[in-house]
């Protein structure tokens, strides 16, 4: 998935409006005969439903001098109905200076301002509403809900917690409280009251969307089904319904499942790059490349720099056999991410399909600079180095395979080989025997320990690695020649026959061998047969006859 959703949570527009209520703020006009004046004419106007005229009337009433604090809260609660906040929130400001001790205009200020945006001054309304009226949860909760707009979660869930001590039981309060833990990634509170408070608010689009939120987060695929489920029910279209069902789809590898649901949410919200990307995923191993070629390109026309959409991209291309355009893609997602392990290993070995070993060298060192301990590119770059004739540094990369694995046979055959290339003999013949004793039959461990014994002119332990070859099957001309040579300079002709004859047997015209099995014979005696072979050396190469 692009996003896990951790940490996420929804506390959207919708959410804000139900945490705060829909309510206008207390009105503090009270009804009067209509003898008392402009106030009492104002409340039966606006009982008619005539509210612009009930305005006229109380400012008739201020300007006859009328009580100023009842006529500006009475006017408040009338510009607020209007839904003219601007205006209300100025007229509670004036009961304020009138009455700064009045309960219900700091708080009436506080909404009023909380609608019109001005978070940090309802806020602060808000408190001194808290604080005239210690009874009063309302101002609390509100407060609650503006820090959750400011991102200030502490200081929410202290609102929170401070109205719940007023009112344990109100939900509201604690659905704030919930979603303020969530923020503060204090996970396992929030997901204990959300469940709390969800068999009474079972249709909660709100609740429902957090506790998804947080089964995503803790990869509870079952929960996050039901949770999605439910969501549905109540949201045919909920983009994260769809988002939870695709991606429990895809914790239980269910690709298709997965699909589907993505293929859903990108009709409904077609900007969405989760989506695309999403669907690009499940489609890319739901075993459907094509599709999964232009989700993804989908997904790059919305995030064009997405590190991760190219990589994948790249894998899909590289798959197919689109060697340059899986290349294109993986540069491009090294361009936005340079270290990214898996995108510089891939196309390492891209390189290395296109025959640029030297460039395949350059993204393997990038890769172990990166993850040091990555040894199968330390392999690829030992390996590499061998073909290049670059030893020592091949040596260098090998040893840190065996490091990270010492029974890794392979790398110690090929440090082997390097150590050899570099003369280091006693160093390459241990290389050797190591894989030897991980692997018995390992053909190529044997012919080096083989040619070494050979160079070194340890005939006994050549004559021991020689005969396990012969026993395996394996004849090499090449290193039974040479150890008939060293055999022969020392003086084991018997032996010395055997293995110029078992070096016939792989190349019967091998003039050399001839020659040599001639000399061994004539030194045991056998003047004839060593007549023969030479004149079958001769036979073959006629130069010979000279010598």
């Amino acid at each position: 998935m692009a996003d896990d959703n951790q940490g996420i949570y929804f506390v959207d527009e919708e959410l804000l409006a139900r945490l705060m209520g829909t309510d206008p703020p207390e009105p503090k006009a009270v009804k009067r005969p209509a003898s008392a004046g402009g106030l009492a004419k104002a409340v039966s106007l606006h009982a008619e439903g005539r509210l612009e005229d009930a305005l006229q009337a109380i400012d008739d009433a201020l300007a006859n001098g009328e009580d100023k604090a009842e006529l500006f809260a009475a006017r408040g609660h009338l510009n607020f109905e209007l839904q003219q906040f601007e205006k209300a929130a100025a007229d509670y400001a004036e009961v304020s200076a009138v009455q700064p001790d009045n309960k219900a205009a700091s708080y009436n200020q506080g909404i009023c301002l909380e609608k019109l945006g001005r978070h940090e001054e309802a806020a602060a309304a808000l408190v001194k509403a808290a604080e005239l009226d210690q009874k009063r949860w309302e101002a609390r909760y509100a407060l609650g809900v503006i820090c959750l707009r400011l991102g200030d979660a502490d200081r929410a869930l202290a609102a929170f917690q401070a109205a719940l001590q007023l009112d344990s039981k109100n939900e509201r309060a604690q659905f704030g409280k919930a979603v303020s833990l969530h923020m503060l990634k204090r996970f396992d509170e929030a997901l204990d009251l959300y469940r709390k408070i969800l068999p009474s608010n079972a249709n909660s689009p709100e609740l429902l969307m957090n506790l998804i939120s947080l089964g995503i987060m803790r990869k509870e695929d079952s929960k996050v089904r039901d949770y999605s489920e439910r969501l549905l029910r109540i949201r045919p279209q909920s983009r994260p319904a769809l988002e939870g069902l695709a991606t429990s789809a895809l914790f239980r590898g269910d690709f298709k499942s997965a699909a589907h649901y993505c293929g859903q949410l990108v009709k409904i919200a077609p900007e969405s790059f989760e989506g695309w990307f999403n669907l690009g995923l499940s489609l890319q191993k739901a075993g459907k490349p094509d599709s999964a070629v232009q989700a993804y390109a989908e997904a790059l026309k919305l995030r064009p720099k997405s590190e991760q959409a190219q990589a994948n991209l790249g894998i899909i291309l590289h798959e197919r056999g689109d060697l340059e355009g899986s290349r294109q893609a993986y540069t491009r997602a090294l361009d936005v991410a340079p270290e990214l392990p898996g995108v510089l290993w891939n196309i390492a070995l891209l390189c290395e399909r296109q025959g640029n070993p030297a460039e395949a060298i350059e993204y393997y060192e990038r890769l172990l600079a990166v993850k040091a301990d990555w040894e199968d590119a330390a392999y690829r770059l030992g390996y590499l180095r061998l073909q290049q004739e670059d030893y020592s540094r091949a040596v260098s990369a090998f040893e840190t395979c065996v490091a990270k694995r010492p029974d890794w046979a392979e790398a110690l055959v090929n440090l082997g080989l390097a150590q050899w290339r570099l003369e280091n003999l006693d160093a390459a013949r241990e290389s050797f025997e190591k894989a030897l004793a991980l692997q018995p039959k390992n053909s190529e461990a044997l012919q080096a320990l083989t040619a070494i014994a050979t160079v070194q002119r340890d005939h006994a332990k050549a004559m021991e690695y020689h005969a396990r070859l012969v026993t395996m099957g394996e004849h090499h001309r090449e290193l039974a020649f040479n150890l008939g040579l060293l055999l022969q300079d020392h003086d084991q002709h018997e032996a010395a026959a055997r293995v110029y004859q078992q070096a016939l047997e792989s190349k019967p015209e091998l003039p050399e061998a001839f020659l040599n099995l001639g000399y061994s014979l004539k030194a045991l005696g056998h003047d004839t047969e060593a007549e023969a072979y030479w004149k079958k050396a001769v036979q073959v190469k006629p130069e010979l006859a000279t010598a």
